[in-house]
């Protein structure tokens, strides 16, 4: 029982971490280069991408990912029955 509460604990350790590294390279991109910066997201609820960008090029690149994250989760889920 003690093994799975640490394991616990260092996931979320690292996932937090991992946000705040996260966080701080965007927002020393944007103040690098304030005129210049493109950000783009992606969202996943299951296999349905939902994608955002600053600009259409930016967007129809974070499409393109989520397009190719869905199709490797179906392949993957599929062939794990």
């Amino acid at each position: 029982m003690r093994a799975s509460q640490d394991f616990l604990r260092v996931g979320a350790t690292v996932t937090f971490v991992g946000f705040i590294i996260l966080l701080l390279g965007i927002v020393l991109t944007i103040l690098q280069h304030p005129a210049s910066s493109q950000m783009g997201g992606l969202i996943m609820i299951g296999p349905i991408p939902i994608a955002f960008g600053s600009s259409p090029e930016i967007t129809t690149n974070m499409l393109g990912l989520g397009l190719i994250v869905s199709i490797l989760y179906l392949f993957l889920w599929k062939t794990k029955r």
